[in-house]
């Protein structure tokens, strides 16, 4: 879809302090192949805050930084892959209600690894031919903890951080304009996420904690690594291909690459190989201190883009994403300025804990599968 009317206001993202994959390794609550493989050298933990609290900081921060009133949103969108605080309760209405001053619908979505990549496509159908100025609030947040997630080790070949990411859209400026936006989904993947377990009658009531790695294996024992394979490679390559197409554009004009925060192995055979791109261009050396933030890696490897002082005016972007279901997503932007007056992200960003990853060595299973 081309989305010459939606710009990116702001973006803006909320990370506890990390934990370095060393001291994990030392504790037990790593392996060293997990971390050899993945080269994830930190990763964001929460040690009080819910996910949903972590999206309203950071909604919060991006509307401030957009200057967009509330009262011009006409929807709030948020994306999570795990529990969010409270048991039957709405997590988008106490992101809006941080926010203030908007009674526009507010939705959660449940797209897993791709919900804020989802949330980027419906914003721009929502603000597609609005007459007046207008926005739409798209905000991420997730926690992965025990004992219904092992960050570590419930999927293997990607390491989970904490966080909340905001951004906020509009249909009349901001500092980038999003060219296109395209989304593929293939259902007859869904399964790879539930393989043989039963269906529960409540979270975690059949396995706890979540081990990705057997539901795969259950599922490809019966449908074929193959053809598993090439469902994924094509879903991946039709959403590029549209992307890249609705805006008129080649991989070979694009500056960045704002990539899932996968392990290093899975990022390359999913991404840096598939697509012939070099690792300096795209956001890893960050997204290796932080994990993989569910469905938030897009916005916050775009504000860190912005703060790093790398974003340049007359850039492109493509950001990509996947998740269980499947679905897979690219959009590409367009760099129209470069925000000076944003403050700091007030967590810090520690330096590399020493750990080197091993060279990594491609196989079929390192195909991003996505949660």
């Amino acid at each position: 879809m081309r989305t010459e009317e939606l710009h990116i206001a702001a973006v803006a993202s909320a990370l506890p302090d990390r934990v370095h994959t060393a001291d994990a390794l030392a504790s037990g609550q790593c392996d060293r192949r997990v971390a050899e493989q993945t080269g994830i050298v930190s990763v964001s933990v929460s040690e009080t805050a819910s996910a949903a609290e972590l999206a309203a900081e950071a909604a919060v921060r991006a509307m401030r930084r957009s200057g967009v009133p509330p009262e011009d949103l006409r929807i709030v969108l948020h994306a999570d892959v795990h529990y969010q605080g409270h048991d039957l309760w709405a997590p988008a209405s106490h992101v809006q209600d941080a926010v203030g001053g908007s009674r526009c619908p507010a939705v959660e979505i449940r797209q897993l690894s791709n919900g804020g990549m989802a949330g980027l496509e419906l914003a721009a159908h929502v603000l597609r031919g609005q007459d007046s100025p207008a926005a739409a609030l798209v905000t991420t947040g997730d926690t992965f903890g025990m004992p219904g997630f092992d960050r570590w080790r419930s999927d293997p070949g990607t390491v989970y951080g904490d966080g909340g990411t905001a951004a906020v859209l509009t249909n009349h400026g901001g500092f980038a304009v999003v060219r296109s936006v395209a989304t593929v989904s293939d259902p007859t993947l869904e399964r790879m996420h539930r393989g043989d377990d039963p269906f529960g009658r409540m979270p975690f009531s059949v396995r706890a904690p979540m081990d990705l790695e057997v539901l795969k294996r259950d599922y490809l024992a019966s449908n074929g690594v193959g053809a598993a394979v090439r469902k994924v490679v094509e879903g991946q390559r039709d959403a590029l291909t549209t992307a890249l197409k609705d805006a008129e554009a080649d991989l070979s004009g694009i500056d960045w690459f704002v990539l899932p925060h996968f392990g290093l192995r899975r990022l390359t055979a999913g991404y840096l190989k598939a697509w012939d791109i070099d690792l300096d261009a795209t956001t890893w050396p960050w997204g290796r201190t932080i994990g993989h933030l569910g469905a938030g890696d897009q916005f916050a490897g775009l504000e860190q883009l912005v703060l790093s002082g790398r974003a340049r005016p007359g850039q492109r972007l493509l950001f990509a994403g996947v998740g269980a279901g499947f679905s897979w997503s690219c959009a590409v932007a367009e760099l129209t300025a470069v925000p000076a007056e944003w403050e700091p992200a007030p967590r810090h960003q520690p330096d590399s804990s020493g750990f080197r990853p091993a060279e990594p060595r491609l196989g079929s299973q390192d195909h991003p599968a996505g949660s």
